[in-house]
C-alpha cells in the first residue's frame, strides 16, 4: 500500500459560537479517487477551504509528501500542486475560455501577454479532455459541464497534482455526468489523486474505492467502496437507520380537498384527472417527459389550461393565475427553488412572509418586530439550520433553503399543497428532514401533492400514487399494491390511455 500523498490530522476549525470542524482526519493516495461523504453541514466546504489556504486550523496538521505545510492562501496551495473545483463555478464570463484557465497566470514575456500562445495551450488542454468547444468561446456561453471542464483545465494549467472536486455532478445530466466520470477516471489513470465530494451513492460507486464520511463536524470513518453497503453508509452519514428515512405517520384521511377533471394543455398533457384528500399525500411520479410539472403549473394557475375542470372543496374554480390560486388556499414549492422559490440576496425571514407581508402592515407601517417573530416562529417550526433570520436565503445549504420554502408555505393559509422535487440536490439527512415536516403537515390536515422521481422516496411517503407518460395518466396505485416494478410499467405504458397524440 503506497503511502499517502496528503494527509489531514486531527484538524478543528472554529467560528465564532461554531465549531466547524472538531478534530477530523483524512488522508489521499497517489492516483486514487477518494470520495468524501457527508450530509450538508458535516463540514466537508470548511474542510476543503482548510486544504486550499482559505481557512486556518485552530488545531491539527497537514502533511504534503511526508511534510507538514501552513498555506496562507489558495495560490500557496496551488503553487505546490493542489486545486479545487467547487460547485458552483467562480468563472468570468465576458472573458474567453483561455482568460479564465489561465486567470491569475497570463503567459508574458517582458510583461506582454503572449495570447497565441495562451490560446494554443488552453486548446491542448481542452482536446485531451475531448472538449467541443475552443478556448476563443466566451465563458458565460459555454452550459454548466463545459464551464466545469474549463475549470478541470484550470487545474491542469497549473499542473496539480491533487485535485479537489466538490459536488460536480449536481447540476449535471446523466450523460454529463458520465462525462465527468471519463474524465476523472482519465486525470486519475495519469497519476493525479482526486477528492471527489459528493451526497450521490452512484458518483462514489462509480469512481472511488474509499469514501470518508463526516457527520455534524466530526470525523466518522473511511471504509473501503466495495466493503460498505448503502444502509451502513446512511447509517453514518446520518446517524439513523435507512428504514427511518421515511418517517410516514398514520393519518386518518379526511374528505376530498382537490379534484381535476380530464385537465388538458395542447401539446403538453391531455384528460389527466385525480383527487387529494385532507391529511393525504398524493404521490405523482413518471419518467422524464411526464409533463407532471406542467400539470401542477397549470393547476397553480402559472400555465394557461385549454380544457378540464378544478374543484376545490366540492366547489368549481377558476384559476387564473398563482396569486388567485394561493388565495383560494393552493400553494406551490417549486422544483427550482433557488431561482422560484427564494430570493437568495434577502434575508431568511423576508423570504418566509413575503407572500403574506399584508398581515403584518398596519396604515403605512409594516411592524418588523412582528414579521421577524413570525418567520423565526415558522424558521424554528421546520428545523432550519440558521444563525437568525438576518442571514441571506444564499447562505444556507440546499436542504435548509428547502426548509424556508415550507416555512413560507406555512405562514399561508393554504389546503393543498403540491411539493414538486422536494428533495431534489439535498443529501440524506435533510431528506429525512424533509419527510418529517411532510408528515406532520398531513397530520395537521393539509392535502399535499408529492411530485418525485425517486422510486424510493414516491414508495415510502405517498398514500396514492398516480403515474404518467408522455401526458396521460395511465395509472393510480394503493400504498399497499405499489411496487417499483409496477410503477414502471405503468411510467412507459404510452398506449394504456386513449386515442390520439397529447
Amino acid at each position: 500500500m503506497s503511502e499517502p500523498i496528503l494527509q489531514l490530522r486531527n484538524i478543528t476549525k472554529i467560528f465564532p459560537g461554531v465549531k466547524a470542524l472538531n478534530k477530523v482526519q483524512f488522508d489521499l493516495r497517489p492516483g486514487e479517487i477518494h470520495a468524501l461523504m457527508g450530509e450538508n453541514g458535516a463540514g466537508k466546504s470548511t474542510f476543503i477551504k482548510v486544504i486550499m489556504g482559505v481557512h486556518r486550523a485552530e488545531e491539527g496538521e497537514m502533511l504534503l509528501y511526508g511534510k507538514p505545510v501552513h498555506f496562507k492562501s489558495t495560490r500557496d496551495a496551488q503553487k505546490a500542486g493542489i486545486a479545487a473545483i467547487y460547485q458552483h463555478v467562480t468563472a468570468y464570463p465576458h472573458l474567453s475560455v483561455a482568460e479564465n484557465i489561465f486567470t491569475g497566470h497570463l503567459k508574458k514575456r517582458f510583461g506582454v501577454v503572449q495570447w497565441k500562445e495562451m490560446y494554443d495551450e488552453a486548446d491542448k488542454l481542452l482536446q485531451e479532455l475531448n472538449a467541443d468547444f475552443d478556448s476563443r468561446a466566451l465563458m458565460g456561453n459555454l452550459s454548466v459541464a463545459q464551464q466545469q471542464m474549463v475549470e478541470i483545465a484550470k487545474a491542469l494549467s497549473v499542473n496539480a497534482k491533487i485535485i479537489i472536486m466538490d459536488e460536480p455532478t449536481a447540476a449535471l445530466t446523466k450523460r454529463e455526468s458520465e462525462e465527468l466520470y471519463r474524465i476523472t477516471r482519465k486525470l486519475r489513470d495519469e497519476g493525479k489523486s482526486i477528492i471527489f465530494i459528493s451526497h450521490r451513492f452512484e458518483d462514489m460507486y462509480a469512481l472511488a474505492t474509499r469514501v470518508t464520511v463526516f457527520r455534524d463536524a466530526n470525523y466518522i470513518g473511511t471504509y473501503d467502496v466495495d466493503g460498505i453497503t448503502n444502509a451502513d453508509l446512511i447509517k453514518a452519514m446520518v446517524g439513523r437507520e435507512i428504514n427511518d428515512l421515511f418517517p410516514k405517520p398514520q393519518v386518518e384521511l379526511g374528505e376530498e380537498v382537490l379534484r381535476v377533471e380530464n385537465l388538458s394543455r395542447t401539446g403538453y398533457f391531455k384528460d389527466v384527472s385525480f383527487a387529494v384528500r385532507k391529511g393525504e399525500i398524493l404521490g405523482l411520479t413518471g419518467l422524464v417527459g411526464a409533463r407532471r410539472t406542467e400539470v401542477v403549473q397549470t393547476i397553480f394557475g402559472a400555465e394557461k389550461l385549454n380544457s378540464g375542470k378544478i374543484y376545490l372543496d366540492g366547489k368549481e374554480v377558476k384559476v387564473k393565475n398563482p396569486t388567485q390560486a394561493m388565495k383560494l388556499g393552493i400553494g406551490l414549492l417549486p422544483e427550482n427553488r433557488q431561482i422560484e422559490g427564494l430570493i437568495l440576496d434577502w434575508g431568511i425571514g423576508r423570504n418566509i412572509t413575503l407572500t403574506e407581508l399584508g398581515k403584518y402592515t398596519t396604515a403605512l407601517f409594516l411592524n418588523e418586530k412582528k414579521e421577524n417573530q413570525v418567520a423565526k416562529d415558522l424558521a424554528e417550526q421546520v428545523d432550519t439550520k440558521a444563525v437568525s433570520v438576518f442571514d441571506k436565503a444564499s447562505s444556507l445549504s440546499g436542504g435548509n433553503q428547502q426548509k424556508v420554502v415550507v416555512a413560507k408555505a406555512l405562514g399561508s393559509d393554504f389546503k393543498v399543497l403540491v411539493l414538486d422535487e422536494p428533495t431534489k440536490g439535498v443529501d440524506v439527512g435533510a431528506k429525512a428532514a424533509i419527510y418529517e415536516i411532510m408528515g406532520d403537515l398531513a397530520q395537521r390536515g393539509y392535502a399535499i401533492i408529492m411530485i418525485s422521481s425517486e422510486m424510493p422516496e414516491i414508495l415510502g411517503m405517498s398514500d396514492r400514487i398516480v403515474v404518467m407518460c408522455e401526458g396521460r395518466v395511465t395509472g393510480e396505485l394503493s400504498r399497499d399494491e405499489a411496487t417499483q416494478e409496477k410503477i414502471l410499467e405503468l411510467a412507459m405504458s404510452k398506449h394504456v390511455t386513449a386515442e390520439g397524440s397529447v
